[in-house]
């Protein structure tokens, strides 16, 4: 397993396409320059050495040093030994809501962006807890199984989009039914669900999975993510342009929070809605619940001993460093022999 140290210094890498696209504009004002002094045919006379060729290996080689260096910055640190640890903690998995209704913005950014923010703070604060994630909208789909492993979690999150299930609709039911093959049985840990949505469409099963939820001794806790006066959903959305979903007669429809319905799924589950603007304030909810709860000690592999592997990043990029000095902008001699392109020599009639 890989994990970096410094990911900030990612953003380096953006130095690459801007290097690259000063280098074009460089390589074609000097092309017209060139032809304003003389035709490509007398110019190639005139200099006969040099290579264009060579001239975009040598722009290639510092691209990739630069690359290479930002990652030896980033540090890349590989686990070279797993150890099994004893925790003490809750089971709990987050289902999300990735319908498109997700994208009105009576909530800022948008619904979608604000569920994301509060289960990133709500895994920031935990510590011996396992936490896995599901995304629904007309279909429920796994997106991280039961770990501990909270950075990983967190970049799966952050990939999540309204993109990720074709058919549409809000399937709590789906969600609920999905995340109770989570947990595992053998292991009588407390078991947590969280449904983070607007709670609108819910489907006509949802009756069933509540009472197997309950069954199996999962608390569903909701939070309410939209206003009950709500918003229209952005269909395109550009610096210029913006529309919004529209029903048959034309009209932009309205999305709004249903509390009852996530009232309902919280209390026959001995679980708790919760609701508010304020991602500090819903965080610190939920996790004022769950220090109250009682913890089970189980046990997890995680790595150990990360190590290092910058070294091999910055010693390719400084190879590639000297390569880029050793290579001169003149043709090769054995190619200009092979003559490929069939290019006749200045001494031929």
């Amino acid at each position: 397993m890989y994990i970096f140290e410094k990911p900030i210094y990612f953003w380096l890498l953006w130095i690459i396409p801007i290097l690259i696209l000063g280098y074009t504009l460089v390589f074609f004002w000097q092309k017209r320059k060139q032809s304003q002094f003389a035709d490509n045919a007398f110019f190639k006379k005139l200099v006969p050495e040099q290579s264009a060729f060579k001239r975009w290996i040598k722009i290639v080689f510092i691209a990739l040093a630069l690359g290479l260096f930002t990652m030896a910055l980033v540090n890349p640190k590989k686990g070279s030994q797993l150890e099994t640890v004893k925790r003490k903690g809750v089971d709990i998995v987050f289902a999300l809501d990735v319908s498109k209704s997700m994208l009105a913005e009576d909530i800022a950014p948008n619904r979608l962006e604000k569920s994301k923010r509060i289960i990133s703070e709500i895994v920031n604060q935990l510590a011996g807890d396992r936490v896995g994630l599901i995304g629904y909208a007309g279909s429920a789909f796994p997106q991280v199984p039961i770990t501990t492993d909270y950075s990983s979690s967190k970049n799966f999150l952050n990939s999540m989009n309204t993109n990720m299930v074709s058919s549409q609709g809000t399937a709590i039911a789906d969600a609920i039914e999905l995340g109770l093959t989570f947990y595992d049985d053998q292991e009588q840990t407390k078991r947590v669900m969280v449904v983070l949505s607007d709670g609108e469409d819910h489907g006509s099963k949802l009756e069933n999975q509540l009472a197997q939820a309950k069954e199996k001794g999962v608390e569903i806790y909701t939070i309410a993510i939209g206003t009950k006066k709500g918003g229209p959903i952005p269909v395109e959305k550009s610096k210029y342009n913006l529309t919004y979903n529209k029903d048959k007669q034309g009209k932009v429809v309205i999305t709004k929070a249903n509390l009852a319905t996530l009232s309902k799924i919280a209390e026959a589950t001995n679980g708790k809605l919760i609701k508010g603007k304020s991602t500090k304030k819903i965080v610190n909810k939920f996790t004022s619940i769950l220090q109250e709860m009682e913890k089970t000690e189980f046990e997890s592999k995680q790595y150990a001993e990360y190590q290092s592997q910058y070294q091999w990043f910055l010693g390719f990029g400084i190879l590639l460093l000297v390569i880029d000095m050793l290579l001169f902008e003149k043709k090769t001699l054995w190619l200009r022999k092979l003559n490929l392109f069939n290019e006749k020599k200045d001494d031929e009639v």
